[in-house]
C-alpha cells in the first residue's frame, strides 16, 4: 500500500460513483482511487480523465488482476453485486460494496463468507451512518431527553419515473423502490435501536409501466417492546428525505436524513418540554467519512462500525418487506 494509502479501484462508472464516492475517496486521508473499469475502454478512459484517476480498464476483471489495487468500491446494478463481490475477495481484494448489499439474505451471506475466506473486509455502503450526527442523534436518546422510544417514522422517496430505461425499473436487475431507498430508514431504525425486527407488513404500488417493480412502498415493521418503524418509500413520488424519532417526553426530527449537503440542512431538531432545540452538526463529506473508516480498518485493524453481518440481517429485513409487499400478508423473520 503507497504512502500508507489504500489503493482503491472502482469497478463500474455508475452516477453513485462518479458524482460522490470517488470524489469522497479523493478528499480522504486513508485513500487514493488509482483505477477505474467499465465494460468499455472508452467510458472508462473518459470517466478517468474528467476525475484524475490514473490507470482505466476496459474490463473489470483486468482490474482485479491488477496487483496495485488494495480495494474495491462495487457500484453495479444489483443484481450483479454477489458476482463481482465474490471475484474481488478471491483476487485478494477488500469490498465496499454499494447497498443493498444482494438481492437476498442469502446471497449477501454467500458474499459476506467468500470475503472472511479470503480475510478481507466487506461492508455495505450505507454512507449516511458514518457521519457524526448520528452520533448526536443516540446521544440525545441516551440521554433521556425524549424518553423511551416509542415510534420511528422514515421517508426516502423521489420522482424519478419518466427514465424508463434505468436500471432501477428492471425487475431482473434488482430494481424497485424498496431496494433503492426503502434500505435507508429501514437500516436507520436497525442502527437506531440496536436490534433487528420481528416482522415486517408492507403495500406496495408494483407499476407496468415499470416492469412491474415496487414504484411506491408503504410499510411497518415491528420490532420487540411494542415499538415499530413505520416507513415509506418510492421512485414515483414527491422527494422527501426524513426521519422521527418519537419518545414518551419528546422526539428528534432529522429533515435531510440521508442526504448530506454539508450546509446546516444537516441540522437535525429536537422537541422535549415544550420547546424545539436545533442541534448543529460538523459540515462533512459523508463519503469520504465512510471512506477513512474503511480505511483505518484495512490500514490499522480498526473494527468497522458496520460489518459482515449488519449487511445480512438488512437484506434479512428487506427480504421480509419484499415477500409481504408481493404476498400482501404480515411476514416473520426468524431470528
Amino acid at each position: 500500500m503507497r504512502e500508507n494509502k489504500i489503493r482503491w479501484g472502482v469497478i463500474g462508472c455508475a452516477g453513485i460513483a462518479v458524482r460522490s464516492v470517488i470524489p469522497g475517496i479523493q478528499q480522504s486521508v486513508t485513500g487514493t482511487v488509482a483505477a477505474i473499469a467499465s465494460r468499455g475502454l472508452d467510458k472508462a478512459k473518459e470517466t478517468a480523465e474528467r476525475l484524475n484517476i490514473p490507470k482505466a480498464y476496459g474490463s473489470y476483471e483486468e482490474l482485479l488482476a491488477d496487483p496495485g489495487i488494495d480495494a474495491v468500491y462495487i457500484p453495479l446494478p444489483n443484481h450483479l453485486h454477489k458476482e463481482w463481490t465474490i471475484r474481488a475477495a478471491e483476487a485478494g481484494k477488500h469490498v465496499l460494496c454499494e447497498k443493498p448489499a444482494a438481492i437476498d439474505a442469502a446471497e449477501a451471506e454467500e458474499m459476506a463468507e467468500a470475503c472472511r475466506r479470503a480475510g478481507v473486509t466487506f461492508a455495505e455502503a450505507f454512507m449516511y451512518r458514518y457521519h457524526p450526527r448520528y452520533a448526536a442523534i443516540k446521544a440525545v436518546i441516551r440521554s433521556g431527553e425524549i424518553g423511551e422510544i416509542r415510534a420511528i417514522h422514515g421517508a426516502f422517496t423521489f420522482n424519478n419515473a419518466k427514465d424508463a430505461d434505468n436500471v432501477r425499473y428492471k425487475q431482473w436487475m434488482g430494481g424497485g423502490s424498496i431496494y433503492d431507498v426503502g434500505v435507508y430508514p429501514i437500516s436507520a431504525a436497525r442502527f437506531i435501536l440496536e436490534r433487528e425486527p420481528e416482522a415486517a407488513t408492507v403495500h406496495a404500488f408494483f407499476s407496468p409501466e415499470h416492469d412491474h417493480v415496487d414504484m411506491m412502498a408503504s410499510g411497518l415493521l415491528e420490532f420487540a417492546g411494542g415499538v415499530a418503524l413505520t416507513f415509506d418509500c418510492g421512485m414515483w413520488a414527491a422527494g422527501r428525505n426524513t426521519l422521527e424519532i418519537v419518545g414518551t417526553e419528546g422526539r428528534i426530527e432529522v429533515p435531510s436524513a440521508y442526504v448530506v449537503h454539508e450546509n446546516a440542512q444537516d441540522h437535525f431538531y429536537v422537541y422535549a418540554g415544550g420547546e424545539k432545540r436545533e442541534v448543529e452538526v460538523p459540515y462533512l463529506n459523508q463519503y469520504t467519512l465512510q471512506a477513512d473508516a474503511f480505511g483505518r480498518n484495512v490500514l490499522h485493524g480498526e473494527p468497522m462500525p458496520f460489518g459482515p453481518s449488519d449487511a445480512v440481517n438488512n437484506m434479512r429485513a428487506v427480504d421480509a418487506c419484499l415477500t409481504s409487499a408481493r404476498e400482501r400478508r404480515r411476514v416473520e423473520l426468524n431470528l
